[in-house]
């Protein structure tokens, strides 16, 4: 019995879901509709296959794309509050009369974040009805006795507070007294690079930057390097890192609790 390439996706519509239709009727046209006695086209020693089957790779991609927008998006807004709160603490909307802003000016500019969210961060810092972001430290014990500190950024701590305290007993945590936890932690200024460096030429680098304290370190992906610093000299040494060659888009600039066990 003959059937029509119309009722045959009449059928496969009727009896499949969409998706299934899209995939059988994609192997139909690249595979059936051969006249008699030939068979697929050869591209190499590959088969043609119909652009429907292209679909998984597409949506890989899209959701590839979807997780890097959203921690961009959360990049942006973290920095977004911390020029904020840089603005209202240092009085000035001005980096040259606000050395805390210009820092965190730096760190955002390291981290991607566009200049014009940067400036409409310092525009907002100006209104009235801009609240007051704070940063808040939490020490806290995670499952085995590992030490946690938790850091927040919030314009209601009392908001924050019972949030932390909410997640971290969820998860079978325990909230610790203050100063329990950070006496095991140094703050340090964290620089991140996406390439290998030599140490001697850090070194020389930090000391024509004016820093007096560097260690360099391997980074946790392969060909990647971590240079913990004072954290009040973080700036300069990411400027040293530039002056190496190194493009700005593979610097990342932070501030971190680094454990004095493995430090």
């Amino acid at each position: 019995m003959r059937i029509h390439a119309t009722d045959l996706a009449i059928l496969l519509l009727l009896t499949c879901n969409a998706a299934a239709f899209s995939i059988v009727s994609g192997v139909y046209r690249s595979v059936v509709q051969q006249p008699f006695g030939h068979s697929p086209k050869q591209h190499g020693n590959r088969e043609s296959v119909s652009p429907l089957f292209m679909g998984r790779a597409a949506a890989v991609r899209a959701s590839t794309k979807a997780k890097t927008d959203a921690k961009k998006a959360k990049t942006n807004a973290v920095f977004g509050k911390k020029i904020i709160m840089a603005v209202k603490e240092g009085g000035s909307p001005d980096p040259n009369a606000n050395r805390a802003l210009a820092d965190i000016i730096k760190q955002a500019k390291a981290n991607s974040v566009p200049i014009d969210n940067i400036n409409r961060a310092i525009k907002k810092a100006s209104e009235g009805n801009t609240g007051d972001f704070k940063e808040s430290t939490f020490e806290a014990y995670g499952h085995g006795g590992a030490s946690l500190v938790i850091t927040v950024l919030t314009d209601n701590n009392n908001r924050a507070t019972a949030d932390v305290k909410s997640t971290v007993n969820k998860r079978d945590g325990k909230i610790a007294e203050s100063g329990s936890v950070l006496f095991m932690y140094d703050r340090k200024g964290k620089i991140e690079v996406l390439a290998e460096l030599d140490e001697e030429t850090v070194l020389e680098a930090a000391i024509e930057a004016g820093c007096d304290e560097m260690e360099l370190v391997e980074g946790d992906e392969e060909g990647t390097s971590i240079i913990y610093t004072d954290p009040k000299e973080a700036s300069m040494m990411m400027d040293a890192v530039k002056t190496l060659g190194i493009d700005e888009e593979k610097i990342k600039l932070s501030l971190a609790y680094v454990s004095k066990v493995s430090y």
